[in-house]
């Protein structure tokens, strides 16, 4: 597959942004630039919904300057779509001509479930959420899906947004306690409509710039240790605690918070009202962040329209062979080398040595087939790289937790290294779950000596307890193991110490 480049406009109420994708040999859609203006076209939109011609010719001047990026770039087909200013606008037509004439450009304008559609696709391909609510508060709207086992159920497109609110009830730079009392009534008079969302128990998805603009100020505050924000969990105590903070603080003291965009000052505060409301009525404590959005969804269309439905099969595995394919993977290797730790592991089991679950095979196989990813960058420092690549590059469909599970267990190299990994993140995890992740990368690490050659000689593996002591490992190989069994002496001594065990290892034809 040839490396192919995307562009799409994005024109929405508060923001105009324009971003490029790559798409890679993988699939994956790669964001290689990224363009915004904050133009507030909705505020140039009248109460008679006429959008000025002041806000036209900003539109078209910032549309114009998008257009010199795309040309450089040359891009022959953008996507340029319009949510709610121009949807609402009662001379979009005259908007969409002028923007054909003047500009290299296209509007499409997004009907409301479009809007709300996309945004729907753009979580269910990007995150493992099989359930949930999806929110996206744009400047002049809020769109509010509830999907259930990944397929969309229920939409709505409310006429508000973020900086229609602000608009509507705040007179200064900050709302007073007065005026977001009546943005609180305001919100529930509008969502009392909102009954197929109610006590749905479901984690409430947030997408779009005041979303991640929340994410990223929490995250600062708490020294947050892991980066990232795509599918960055709070919990309502932490949403609440955002809100406190930030009507605590002067405008000027709001522009410069770490984490939140200067233009996102004066309305930030009326968007967490939102975020908080829906959370109450849906009745859940969990906020996530999805930083896939509306954009994103129109390409995911495109993308899955061979499958027969609009979204990845398994969105992790659809992550994993993108990782595969960007740090060149030996996938047949990886297939043979899980199935030797699984063996090392359900015979364990077998003997009472360790108890085995669903959850910890799953683990075990994503952690074989990214362990020792930081080769592709070096080999001699493998296993700091793999653990700084898995924390810091998002993985679609994993949460922050189980993405550092993930990087404990393909970085393992010894129990000193394992320690100095979790040094920030150890109060994410109890003992016990720490001494299961040591032991998971010191079977991976096993299982591969066993093909240090990637030769696949292992024809079958047995394990007998010889004493308390001694635990017995019989290898009948194919071929000759020399190499194999000068690996397994070297790293047994890390399993040795996780199970408490001399192990020996015999093998033979």
């Amino acid at each position: 597959m040839e490396q192919d480049k995307y562009g799409i406009v994005d024109i929405g109420s508060n923001t105009m942004r324009l971003v490029i994708y790559l798409r890679e040999k993988s699939g994956r859609l790669k964001e290689i630039e990224n363009v915004k203006a904050v133009a507030r076209l909705r505020n140039y939109l009248t109460d008679d919904r006429v959008l000025e011609a002041k806000g036209v010719n900003l539109l078209i001047e910032t549309l114009q300057t998008f257009q010199e990026v795309t040309r450089h770039y040359e891009l022959s087909d953008v996507k340029c779509v319009a949510t709610a200013t121009v949807r609402q606008a009662i001379n979009q037509q005259e908007v969409i001509k002028r923007v054909s004439e003047e500009t290299d450009f296209t509007i499409r304008v997004l009907s409301e479930y479009e809007e709300a559609y996309y945004g729907y696709l753009a979580v269910v391909n990007s995150t493992s959420i099989e359930s949930g609510i999806t929110i996206d508060i744009g400047g002049g709207s809020t769109e509010i899906t509830f999907f259930k086992n990944r397929q969309l159920v229920n939409h709505i497109s409310f006429p508000f947004g973020a900086l229609s609110l602000r608009k509507q009830f705040v007179q200064d730079e900050t709302p007073t306690e007065e005026e977001i009392e009546a943005i609180r009534l305001f919100l529930d008079e509008q969502f009392k409509t909102l009954d197929w969302i109610r006590n749905k128990c479901l984690p409430v998805i947030g997408i779009g710039g005041s979303a991640r603009n929340l994410v990223q100020v929490h995250q600062e505050y708490i020294n947050y240790p892991l980066s990232g924000v795509h599918q960055y969990m709070m919990n309502a105590a932490d949403v609440q605690l955002m809100s406190t903070y930030l009507q605590s603080l002067s405008f000027d003291d709001l522009q410069r918070v770490e984490g939140l965009a200067k233009d996102r000052a004066d309305l930030i505060i009326p968007a967490i009202e939102v975020f908080k409301m829906i959370m109450d009525i849906v009745q859940t404590d969990k906020f996530v962040l999805s930083r896939k959005g509306l954009r994103d969804g129109v390409f995911y269309e495109e993308i899955t329209k061979d499958f027969g439905f609009p979204y990845f099969p398994n969105v992790i595995e659809e992550s994993f062979y993108e990782l595969a394919t960007d740090y060149q993977i030996n996938v047949n290797q990886v297939f043979y080398v899980t199935k030797c730790a699984l063996i090392i592991y359900e015979h364990l089991n077998k003997l009472g040595l360790v108890t085995i679950t669903r959850e910890d095979k799953l683990l075990l196989r994503r952690g074989t087939y990214v362990f020792n990813i930081g080769n592709y960058i070096d080999s001699e420092s493998s296993s700091k790289h793999t653990f700084y690549l898995l924390t810091n590059r998002t993985i679609d469909g994993l949460m922050h937790r189980e993405r550092m599970i993930i990087a404990l267990i393909a970085s393992f190299t010894n129990k000193s290294s394992f320690k100095q990994n979790v040094t920030l993140f150890s109060q994410w995890f109890t003992k016990d779950e720490l001494t299961k992740y040591r032991l998971l990368g010191s079977i991976i690490k096993f299982a591969y000596s066993l093909n240090a050659t990637n030769r696949n000689i292992i024809e079958r593996i047995n394990l007998e307890l010889q004493d308390e002591e001694t635990l017995i490992f019989s290898i009948k190989c194919r071929k000759d193991w020399k190499p194999e069994q000068y690996q397994v002496e070297k790293q047994k001594k890390h399993l040795e110490k996780v199970l408490k065990k001399t192990i020996t290892v015999k093998f033979h034809f």
